[in-house]
């Protein structure tokens, strides 16, 4: 993205940007939930100390006159434990420094929010640990897995984000073929084509820095000029996106329509046994999120699928690798009967998951030998 190099820390990545940097770090990462701005961090073990230093925060950096504002507030191990407390006094902080600036509520976790209000609100967020009080400002708006195209879901539903943290987990570059023949609503193939094409997950939506006073609204149009200039006309590999229900490969073909990409992806109803590797390369990787036990149907009745899953990477030749997402268990995982390693840990609706892929093996020759 052209930006500085930034610091990872387990919760997130740190770096210090301007303006016109953030609006493109929104527009182009495919991969975060969203990206918060720190406008405060300091020691508060009363009120009376929060309050004062709540006065001080420079609120009219992102808070228009008139604007509504909501609050997500947590406090670990510190002496201000009551969150609504912490709130009402950040609250007062924004009500007086900002004219007709109205705090709405409290905002829930990431996972359950509903982001789709009437009224656009700025987010501000609050965390107290051991004492210790950081203030930031949400800059993505919407989250931003909701890149706007997909309206059309399957069953269980993988997030626009996660989908993307797989493609460069393994990495996928579009130099081989992709298929994913338990497909759902489209996702995986969907953001492979967006990756391919060089086009911007954030291009189609907003963001809630474009709202900040300071904005500099012609910057951030000729980003995204920037942008559009960027994408390339074809993916240039094939995307095979398969499933066996109906009604999600209808969801599958909407979603593409609305991303901009459905001449890059062959879309077909079919079982899994039907999937035929070799005839769509002698390379290539399958990457998809099966069904797993918890999400879909009992674990038991999974045990074939996987096997034959395995098939059909087999049948593929040795030029296929796979990428799947599975609970960390490995008990449907092990139906394949494939070496695998996990190249990604995370979480999927709150279900832990890893990413495995298979392990290259070493020619026969090779294997006799020893």
């Amino acid at each position: 993205m052209g930006l500085p190099d930034g610091e990872v820390t387990p919760a997130g990545v740190s770096l210090s940007l301007t303006l016109t940097e953030l609006f493109r770090l929104n527009c182009w990462s495919r991969c975060a939930s969203r990206v918060i701005v720190r406008l405060a961090s300091f020691e508060a073990r009363d009120f009376a100390t929060l309050e004062k230093a709540a006065t001080r925060v420079p609120w009219a950096r992102v808070v228009h006159p008139g604007a509504s504002v909501r609050l997500r507030v947590t406090c670990k191990k510190s002496r201000l434990y009551h969150s609504d407390a912490v709130a009402e006094r950040i609250a007062r902080g924004i009500v007086g420094a900002v004219s007709g600036a109205q705090v709405i509520g409290r905002a829930r976790d990431d996972e359950d929010e509903d982001d789709g209000e009437a009224v656009p609100t700025q987010l501000i967020v609050v965390r107290f640990d051991h004492d210790r009080c950081t203030i930031s400002a949400d800059s993505s708006g919407p989250l931003l897995h909701r890149r706007g195209w997909r309206l059309a879901v399957a069953k269980a539903p993988l997030r626009e984000t996660l989908a993307a943290g797989m493609l460069a987990a393994l990495p996928w570059n579009a130099e081989v073929p992709l298929v994913d023949p338990f497909c759902g609503s489209g996702t995986i193939g969907i953001e492979a084509a967006l990756r391919a094409r060089d086009i911007a997950p954030g291009l189609s939506r907003g963001f809630a820095l474009e709202g900040w006073p300071e904005a500099p609204t012609t910057a951030y149009a000729a980003e995204r000029d920037i942008a559009r200039a960027r994408v390339k006309p074809s993916v240039g590999v094939p995307i095979v996106l398969r499933d066996r229900d109906a009604g999600a490969i209808e969801a599958a073909r909407a979603n593409a329509a609305r991303a901009g990409v459905p001449d890059d992806l062959v879309i077909e109803q079919g079982a899994l046994s039907e999937t035929d590797l070799a005839a769509i390369g002698d390379r290539g990787v399958l990457l998809t999120n099966p069904p797993y036990g918890q999400r879909v149907s009992g674990g038991a009745d999974l045990r074939g699928l996987y096997a034959r899953l395995g098939d059909v990477l087999r049948a593929g030749g040795r030029g296929w690798r796979l990428g799947m997402l599975v609970p960390p268990d490995r008990a449907l995982a092990g139906q394949l009967r494939l070496t695998l390693a996990p190249v990604l840990r995370t979480t999927n609706g709150g279900l832990p998951v890893e990413l495995l892929t298979t392990v290259p093996q070493p020619p026969r020759s090779a294997q006799s030998r020893k």
